[in-house]
């Protein structure tokens, strides 16, 4: 959809300003069918909330977020619908009240599917009620009376770490999906000069491919989203959906950045999360991992960690990131960013990172200090790494 944006008008604006109102983020009367300055902050507000992007206007992730968010936990019934599933900020606000009493609803992805069914049925079971797997008044009336289940620490980063640490430190044998950002009608930032015309397309492309030989070489199976000219830009969800069909271990987003201030520079990394704390912990300890490892190895600028709840990083079932590889419209981050060389420091920082995801804490190592070239001869020479 084109994004609805200010000074729009129409039957979207009304609806958008009808759904901030019930939010108390815009108070009532006003112009209903304008998209004004007041309702720009709104939106605004309502992205920051929701760890969408901020730009102040309506697109599509933005706009599901707001229809999502007409619905209150307890003002309908939640079940298991197929094929079409209930969404809705209840739904998210019901998975991350059964993940802080320790039920496994994977992520909190404001989706009611099975997992989410199975939690609540288990809930059920253990309250004495009909197991159905659907949450209605009496279920939400036992969840009202209830505290958290499990305290001191955060039951779903206990249970991801736990999966992290069986896996065991190796790279051998794992699934790898490598998304490079944008591609077939939607280009991204582009160089605007030098004798290199790079779109954002072409360039994170390249950074995907040798990124797969470098995993590749070092045991791992790797699988990439797109190729280097697809017809159509693939949709995040559905870019989530292919490496949730493979079963991957590890999902690395790439993108660069772009911004009208030529002064605005360095790289970026997200994960899952939203405002009030619950998070992918062992996507958020990647993210923090790949973010040290690219700044420590190319000197770009930190621009820190953050959480999100885009559809890439939502939707997706296993530790997933998505790096901002610099910014194309700053001079200097594009004079690194079309190096052949430079890209291969970015390639082996984020091999050392999912490398180090899979050390025990215990056990990490310095930031920068593995040697990717030795991940290949361990392959080579036959051998684990222990």
């Amino acid at each position: 959809m084109r994004p609805i944006r200010p000074g729009d008008r129409g039957p979207a604006v009304t609806e958008i300003r009808t759904v901030l109102t019930g939010l108390e983020l815009l108070p009532s009367g006003g112009h209903g069918d304008e998209f004004d300055v007041a309702t720009e902050r709104a939106v605004r507000a309502f992205q920051q909330s929701r760890g969408l992007s901020v730009d102040g206007r309506v697109g599509t992730e933005t706009w599901q977020a707001l229809d999502a968010a007409r619905w209150r936990l307890g003002a309908r019934t939640l079940y298991h619908a197929v094929p079409k599933p209930l969404i809705g900020e209840d739904v998210r606000s019901l998975q991350e009240r059964l993940l802080e009493m320790g039920y496994d609803v994977g992520r909190a992805d404001a989706i009611y599917g099975i997992r989410t069914t199975r939690a609540v049925a288990q809930f059920q079971r253990e309250m004495g009620l009909k197991p159905d797997g659907a949450c209605g008044p009496h279920t939400m009336s036992a969840l009202r009376r209830l505290g958290r289940k499990v305290v001191g620490g955060r039951p779903q980063w206990l249970r991801e770490s736990d999966a992290i640490r069986q896996a065991g430190p190796t790279l051998v044998g794992r699934t790898v999906v490598i998304d490079p950002g944008h591609g077939g009608t939607d280009p991204g930032e582009v160089v605007p000069d030098g004798p290199l015309r790079w779109t954002e397309a072409d360039l994170v492309h390249d950074l995907a491919s040798r990124l797969e030989g470098r995993l590749a070489a070092a045991g791992v199976r790797v699988q990439l989203t797109r190729g280097p000219a697809p017809l159509t830009c693939l949709p995040d969800a559905d870019r989530a959906q292919l490496a949730n069909s493979l079963g991957a271990d590890v999902f690395i987003s790439l993108h660069t950045d772009g911004h009208a201030n030529p002064a605005a520079n360095g790289v970026a990394t997200y994960h899952y999360g939203t405002d009030n704390g619950v998070t992918s912990a062992t996507g958020e300890r990647l993210a923090g991992l790949v973010q040290r490892e690219i700044v420590a190895r190319t000197g770009l600028r930190d621009c820190r960690t953050h959480a999100k709840t885009w559809d890439l990083l939502r939707l997706t079932r296993m530790p997933a990131v998505r790096v901002e590889v610099g910014y194309l419209t700053s001079p200097e981050d594009r004079a690194r960013l079309v190096d052949p060389r430079f890209r291969d420091r970015v390639v082996e920082a984020i091999v050392a990172a999912v490398q180090r995801m899979y050390f025990p804490i215990e056990r990490d190592v310095p930031t920068g200090s593995i040697d990717v070239s030795e991940l290949r001869a361990v392959v080579a020479a036959g051998t684990v790494v222990d």
